[in-house]
């Protein structure tokens, strides 16, 4: 029996919740138990963006490393763009795939490594279409926001971390770790060991402390004026 590693990924927060895991799980099962595969793990790639690059994504990393490891060759995926939504993103992993000899599934695309034309063409119009539709709801989302603010005046959306009681004080924590010249993996590792808790209750990720550390150094946009 074959052995291969699952992987699953939504790329809204809001969506860890819904039906997407499950979903994308039951799938690769199948897949599996119809082609005699064993998956040995499954990893969990929770609120990433399609296009964000995949070494920028913590769980795809442990998963590589372990590819590159342990004898595991073969990895499952539901379809295509829950690998990236980005074209670029896409052929890049794929690639590097191909170059150390390891197996990409999907369960709704055949052949989805193959290097004939018509497979790579095929590859990359589902690609370009994934990228194209993700494009699509950003022009959606962006156009709602704009109407609520021209309606309303304002538009809130998810509060940064640190706008909640006791969240300055984690920032303060990753802001003085930085100056001591650790990187954004150690940092969160610190975190982690020092039961610093996130919002959500999951373990804090190098790519999350970068994006937090990224926000919290941008100006505020209406800073108080002393008179």
């Amino acid at each position: 029996m074959d052995k291969a590693y699952g992987y699953l990924r939504v790329s809204g927060k809001g969506q860890i919740d819904g039906d997407g895991f499950s979903r994308q799980l039951k799938a690769i099962r199948d897949y599996a138990a119809a082609h005699d595969i064993k998956i040995t793990k499954v990893f969990r790639e929770e609120g990433v963006s399609g296009t964000v690059e995949n070494i920028h994504r913590p769980p795809w990393g442990e998963l590589m490393a372990l590819l590159h490891g342990n004898g595991v060759r073969t990895i499952l995926i539901e379809k295509l763009d829950r690998l990236a939504r980005d074209l670029m993103v896409q052929e890049a992993a794929i690639a590097d795939l191909h170059k150390h000899g390891f197996a990409l599934i999907s369960t709704a695309e055949p052949d989805l490594m193959a290097h004939d034309p018509t497979r790579v063409l095929m590859r990359q119009l589902l690609g370009a279409v994934a990228q194209y539709d993700k494009s699509q709801i950003v022009a959606k989302l962006r156009g709602a926001r704009i109407r609520q603010r021209e309606r309303d005046g304002r538009c809130e959306g998810r509060k940064p971390f640190g706008y909640y009681d006791g969240e300055d004080a984690a920032i303060a924590c990753m802001k003085k770790l930085r100056v001591e010249g650790l990187g954004y993996d150690r940092i969160a590792t610190r975190l982690n060991d020092d039961g610093v808790p996130t919002r959500t209750g999951r373990r804090w990720h190098g790519v999350v402390v970068n994006r937090i550390l990224s926000i919290a150094s941008l100006p505020a946009r209406n800073p108080v004026v002393s008179k």
